[in-house]
């Protein structure tokens, strides 16, 4: 696998290009998601998103995504989440439970949509990892909106309402119920948002 062979997949040649990957090229591919190129940063991120769905050599990489969690890079700190999310279904050690906590600090990122893509991909983690939906759901409830700016709290609130409902199914929880009650009631959200929810709700 050379960068050149890498940026010459379009979209719909990422899933045959990861299946068609040797475990051997992984090393060089993961080494991608540091580059300062945006375009061959991100195409790596794919390709290694896609052959997470498909294989669990990717998991082997698990402590380097853990290590981007704490970059001083908010592309970086994506990176690591979205990353790991997308292995925690291969994980039969127990690092998700070790690394949950360190997960969970994105959402006081300082980046929206940093918060954003950890909201989605800690919705993710709690589908394949249903115990550590009780802590996901408390860190949910407990994100500091006003510290938000204002533009991006509805998006925000919305996402992690998108997961609380999800998780309402293996997980109930009082607290959980009155925030998407309070959320529902409190003016943030448009009709079309509140119709969403209530709709997953029922």
């Amino acid at each position: 696998m050379t960068i050149e062979i890498l940026m010459s997949f379009d979209k719909d040649q990422l899933s045959m290009a990861a299946m068609d990957l040797d475990s051997s090229e992984l090393p060089m591919i993961v080494d991608l998601l540091s580059e300062k190129d945006d375009k061959i940063r991100y195409q790596a991120f794919l390709l290694l998103q896609c052959r997470s769905r498909l294989y669990g050599d990717v998991y082997s990489f698990w402590d380097t995504f853990r290590t981007k969690l704490h970059s001083e890079n908010s592309y970086q700190r994506s990176l690591g989440i979205m990353l790991i999310a997308e292995n925690a279904k291969w994980d039969l050690d127990g690092r998700m439970a070790r690394s949950i906590h360190e997960c969970l600090e994105i959402l006081k990122d300082e980046k929206p949509i940093t918060i954003r893509q950890g909201i989605q991909a800690l919705g993710d983690i709690a589908e394949t990892k249903p115990d550590l939906s009780g802590v996901i759901a408390d860190a949910l409830i407990s994100i500091d909106l006003m510290r938000i700016k204002e533009t991006m709290r509805k998006s925000i609130l919305l996402d992690s309402l998108r997961v609380l409902t999800a998780i309402r199914n293996t997980y109930k929880s009082a607290a959980v119920d009155k925030f998407i009650f309070d959320s529902l009631s409190g003016g943030m959200l448009d009709k079309k948002s509140v119709k969403e929810i209530q709709a997953l709700v029922l």
